[in-house]
């Protein structure tokens, strides 16, 4: 599904990501630990193409991002890319302009080419998938943190994404929002959803598939979550 090999990037003289390779699997869930500054949600943000990397290669399907030297990428490239790869941020990142139905809209509408009638019934469904389909009209101002989170998630599966990448989903939420998130992710991982996660939280990194510890740009240490978290389970 994901194959990165041998990826580096430097901002000026510091060297952010430092040779990093790792694979991951379709249906697996991928989650990235370690302190911050070890180049986690860098390696996201290449990935998802939002960030040009010096030298190595991205692999998604049949797509290839190759290493640019800080040039930008090619725009068909990055649009078949994020035809595939779904991305949730931090801070949520919603148009505060539009609706909770007209948010998830945006990607089956600009990203597919689907009719407005299309993807108003993608949308709803997907609305409904994560308990927010009493919220169609609602503006995301009037939402709390959590419930804002879920509709990102809702707008990141209505392009039909081979996998989605999430970037410390929940650690702008207080606990029970964050237990919000979390059990939609959850539930999707359940149904074989890719998801390559970046958290703090232990409690998901212990359901994970596989877990990578990020240090100083590298991966320092790669397994299962008992082979990586030990003792922490």
């Amino acid at each position: 599904m994901i194959e990165i090999a041998n990826l580096v990037k430097f901002h000026g003289s510091n060297r952010i990501l430092a040779g990093v390779s790792l694979v991951v699997n379709k249906g697996e869930v991928t989650a990235l630990l370690g302190p911050s500054g070890g180049g986690k949600s860098t390696l996201l943000r290449c990935i998802n193409g939002l960030e040009t990397f010096d030298t190595g290669t991205i692999r998604i399907g049949d797509m290839t991002l190759q290493g640019t030297l800080g040039k930008p990428h090619p725009k068909a490239a990055l649009l078949k890319l994020r035809q595939s790869v779904g991305m949730v941020f931090q801070q949520f990142n919603l148009f505060p302009h539009m609706s909770v139905l007209e948010n998830v809209m945006t990607g089956p509408r600009y990203v597919l080419g689907r009719t407005i009638a299309e993807a108003e019934a993608t949308a709803k469904t997907l609305l409904h998938r994560v308990g927010l389909a009493d919220k169609l009209h609602a503006k995301p101002g009037n939402l709390s943190g959590g419930q804002q989170q879920r509709v990102a998630i809702a707008r990141s599966l209505a392009v039909n994404p081979s996998a989605i990448l999430f970037d410390e989903p929940t650690s702008a939420l207080d606990p029970q929002m964050a237990n919000e998130v979390l059990a939609v992710m959850q539930d999707l991982a359940k149904d074989g959803q890719t998801m390559i996660v970046v958290t703090h939280d232990m409690d998901f990194a212990e359901r994970a598939t596989v877990v990578h510890r990020m240090v100083a740009g590298t991966i320092a240490k790669s397994g299962t979550p008992r082979e990586v978290l030990g003792n922490a389970l």
